[in-house]
């Protein structure tokens, strides 16, 4: 049940009274594409594996298993190439689920801040908007003092938030957003890449968790935000979110979005997925980069230097590093003979493994081309047989998590 809209204490009443059930969950099976129309998301012209719909985590969002990534647009992508990606993306292909945030386009900078938005908005205002599932992020603590009005650090608290939200509602053209994201803790945490956690790094005066879920209530309150979750977060965090949640009869958390794919696995299959199970706190994965920064698709291997000659590694020289060093070259090679052997794509291998996870509810792709789009959305109709996970295993056994080392 969404509260966008509800009065705060009316919010907590009803929170508090169902908080045993949505602590606790239960496992919602994946929905058909017709069963998702019925619920009244878009019925779309084609429907097919990338256009299943699945409950995200205790809310009442239908989306798709494919979910359209967007951080690319102003930077790599002009807004018609934006364009021509949502109109095959949503209404030829039936996908009905957008993710961008408000530092978009990545690399960040300040002057193409908010471009991403933007792009969606000339696109999203000649659509049906309730047949879309809009999810944007607010910044954690960070250095881009430009996201601010008053130049100030952003931090995850009531200030931030509201500023953050009502700039987003303006550069978007909606008077409401689906799933609001923290896209990484106010606290340290080590991100993206970082594998260690450096007690070195703690700062005093993080926001509470709890004072965070009363600032994003007010927003949930106010009408602007239907359902809240979390990005690059850990178990610690998820649960310090779901406690604060259930003791003061606040919103709970539905998604996490962090980093997953053949060359990131062990973050979350190690506790996160207990953590995020049903039976647990119900809060579904988003996966990020699973195709590894584009690196799984073999694309980046020798000999294709012409081919890439305009991709964000190429680009962006030492962006997501982590993902061009020698272990994880050496992965990909191996992953790429798996695809071979059994008649894949490495993008269909990729993509197709993270769709079987059971704590997957959706995978975010991201594309430079409509043609690498198309490739990728095909990927959703891809089963991986037994044989071909027991593969992809052995050679996770011999690299666990080379994006790490």
């Amino acid at each position: 049940m969404s509260l966008r809209g509800t009065p705060l204490a009316e919010i907590r009443r009803k929170n508090g009274s169902n908080r045993r059930s949505i602590a606790h969950g239960t496992i919602v099976p994946r929905a058909s594409a017709s069963t998702a129309s019925s619920q009244g998301s878009a019925t779309p012209r084609t429907v097919k594996g990338a256009a299943n719909r699945v409950r995200l985590g205790d809310s009442d969002l239908m989306v798709s298993e494919c979910c359209l990534g967007t951080m690319t647009w102003g930077n790599q992508n002009t807004e018609a190439e934006a364009h021509a990606q949502l109109s095959h993306a949503i209404l030829d292909c039936g996908l009905n689920f957008i993710d961008t945030a408000e530092i978009y386009p990545v690399p960040p900078s300040e002057d193409t801040q908010g471009s991403t938005d933007r792009f969606i908005s000339s696109w999203l205002k000649n659509q049906r908007r309730e047949d879309i599932v809009l999810a944007s992020k607010v910044s954690g603590y960070g250095r881009q003092t430009y996201l601010r009005k008053d130049g100030s650090v952003p931090r995850v608290n009531e200030k931030n938030i509201i500023e953050s939200v009502d700039s987003s509602l303006k550069r978007l053209g909606t008077d409401h957003i689906d799933l609001l994201q923290v896209h990484w803790p106010d606290r340290y945490v080590p991100l993206f890449g970082q594998a260690t956690y450096d007690i070195d790094n703690e700062r005093e005066g993080d926001v509470p968790f709890e004072e965070q879920l009363e600032a994003l209530a007010k927003v949930i309150a106010a009408g602007k935000v239907r359902y809240i979750g979390v990005s690059n977060e850990t178990s610690y965090g998820v649960m310090k979110f779901c406690q604060a949640a259930e003791s003061s009869s606040l919103p709970k958390i539905v998604s996490i979005q962090n980093s997953y794919s053949l060359l990131v696995r062990g973050p979350f299959e190690t506790d996160l997925a207990e953590v995020t199970a049903p039976r647990q706190n119900n809060v579904g994965l988003l996966a990020y980069s699973p195709l590894a920064g584009g690196s799984l698709s073999g694309k980046y291997r020798p000999g294709n230097e012409e081919a890439i000659k305009n991709s964000r590694f190429t680009l962006f020289k030492g962006y997501m590093g982590r993902y061009t060093q020698s272990l994880a070259r050496q992965a990909v090679d191996e992953y790429v003979a798996v695809a071979q052997k059994h008649g894949l794509t490495p993008t269909e291998l990729a993509l197709a493994f993270c769709k079987s996870r059971w704590f997957v509810t959706s995978t975010i792709i991201g594309a430079t081309t409509v043609e690498q789009l198309k490739e990728n959305l095909g990927a959703f109709d891809v089963e991986l047989s037994a044989e071909c996970l027991q593969d992809v295993d052995a050679v996770f056994r011999r690299f666990r998590d080379p994006a790490f080392n």
